[in-house]
């Protein structure tokens, strides 16, 4: 690609260069000049305009673009492509789910030419229905076939969303004499919302393993969920030994992210089963939202996978501490 001052009379079906300021509006920098545009800058007494004009072996941004976000997509399902502008092109969701990356070929296609560039969200993001993914900028009005050509075939199938496999969840609000009720059901409510899921059962029962445990065997839904009106402190507390006895197994206690340490994980048959810490009464981000998401997605966790939550699991203070984390120094 190469940059030119050239005469109005050979400017068409070039690339304009830089935004040029017309009476009445704008001609924008990138945009294809046709017989229109030439008229118009002549109007305005211009004789000739700075444009990019594209050689042998370079392809035009929304082409380049284009063709490095549909080899990222894949055959992927559920995710869909905006269409290309000014070397743009976006990754949408068709539905909420969880964001899986393949981070060594994002990686892998990004350093192939400055130029050419991709950005994703997080993996295992939750996103919702119609937001974005990733996009794919060329940064210059071309690229070559070249450099493109290759970060494509690198990139290929990185992205993938997984949907949500369940669709209701059930939840039992175990509660004691001062305990907090059902306060933050409607917070639970929306987290499963976020994911396309109902809240199709709520069961109240007191906080003693035997009541507990009846109403885990009689959640019906797909996913249930327990919110404690006591701190489980160990794997053997009230909630996870009603989940034994219910039937049940216990697969992890405590995650390393912070709200959310006190969260559970286990399974009843075929369904899987969370325990939530009391934090998870509030909406804010949670380490309930990590795990709920790919819970209800279907996205195994391992314990290696726990372990990593760790890295960025400190999401933020809680301000009912009187200190939260903080000690002073000596």
């Amino acid at each position: 690609m190469k940059f030119a001052s050239v005469p109005l009379a050979h400017a068409e079906g070039a690339i304009l260069a830089h935004s040029e300021r017309l009476t009445g509006g704008r001609l924008r920098k990138g945009q294809v000049l046709d017989a229109e545009d030439i008229a118009k800058l002549r109007a305005e007494g211009l004789a000739e305009v700075t444009v990019a004009e594209l050689e042998q072996g370079d392809v035009h941004e929304d082409a380049a673009a284009q063709l490095l976000a549909r080899a990222a997509l894949g055959d992927a399902e559920h995710l869909s492509l905006s269409n290309p502008f000014t070397g743009r092109v976006n990754l949408i969701a068709d539905k909420p789910g969880v964001v899986l990356i393949d981070k060594d070929k994002i990686t892998a296609a990004n350093e192939i030419d400055p130029m050419i560039t991709l950005a994703t969200v997080a993996p295992l993001f939750q996103v919702h229905a119609g937001g974005m993914v990733a996009t794919v900028k060329i940064i210059s009005y071309a690229v070559s076939e070249t450099a493109v050509t290759q970060a494509a075939r690198l990139v290929r199938g990185s992205l993938r969303l997984a949907a949500p496999k369940y669709a209701t969840a059930s939840l039992i609000v175990s509660d004691t004499a001062e305990g907090p009720g059902l306060r933050g059901v409607d917070a639970i409510r929306d987290r499963l919302t976020g994911l396309g899921m109902r809240l199709s059962q709520t069961l109240s029962c007191p906080h003693e393993i035997p009541a507990l445990s009846d109403a885990i065997s009689s959640a019906s839904a797909d996913v249930i969920l327990i919110l404690t009106g006591s701190a489980t402190s160990d794997a053997r507390d009230t909630a996870p030994e009603a989940l034994r006895r219910a039937g049940g197994d216990v697969t992890r206690f405590g995650i390393p992210v912070d709200p959310g340490n006190l969260l559970f994980l286990g399974q009843l048959k075929d369904q899987p089963v969370i325990g939530l810490p009391n934090s998870a009464r509030s909406p804010v981000l949670h380490g309930a939202d990590w795990v709920l998401s790919r819970v209800a997605c279907g996205v195994p966790i391992s314990g290696r996978d726990f372990a990593a939550m760790g890295v960025g699991g400190l999401l933020k203070e809680i301000p009912t501490r009187p200190q939260p984390r903080r000690m002073s120094g000596r």
